[in-house]
């Protein structure tokens, strides 16, 4: 008898696993989320806001004006080609509403390691061309253009 779990279970559960770890103030894992391996950030600048997120998981540009409209114009430079716009989606999928193919990017360290690590496909690793600051930056915009159900935005519930 063959016993399989589907990747939406299997990450639902690993969101949970992230969300029970920030009310257990334990520090988020940052790690490729297609090969598992732990991100690798050796000689990588670190602003205090990327030092913050990465203690507590919470991204700290999440609520400021500023940087959410930097947000805008980082994505639009780096990541509508593929997302659309305004997250729509088009090469890429849409950013802006409740699915997620990877379901850990329900949370902030979960999309971070998405943008930093890549994914499969046409979705390559960021931290190449992006600064650690500038992709939570660009994070930002993403979860100010939500318009998913709130009870799934996982990024909000601290």
């Amino acid at each position: 008898m063959k016993f399989s779990v589907s990747k939406t279970v299997a990450a639902a559960a690993l969101a949970g696993v992230l969300v029970s770890a920030f009310a257990n103030a334990t520090p988020p894992r940052f790690y490729n989320l297609i090969e598992g391996t732990p991100l690798d950030f050796s000689d990588k600048e670190e602003s205090a806001a990327v030092k913050q997120f990465k203690a507590d998981g919470i991204n700290p540009y999440n609520d400021d004006a500023a940087k959410i409209a930097e947000g805008e114009s980082l994505f639009s430079t780096a990541c509508s080609g593929c997302h659309g716009h305004h997250a729509e989606g088009k090469l890429g999928p849409g950013l802006a509403d409740d699915y997620w193919t990877y379901p850990a990017n329900a949370t902030d360290p979960g999309l971070f390691s998405s943008i930093y690590g890549g994914l499969q496909g046409m979705m390559g690793p960021q931290s190449g061309h992006l600064k650690q600051d500038e992709i939570l930056i660009i994070m930002s915009w993403i979860r100010s253009v939500y318009k998913g159900d709130p009870a799934k935005a996982l990024w909000k519930q601290k």
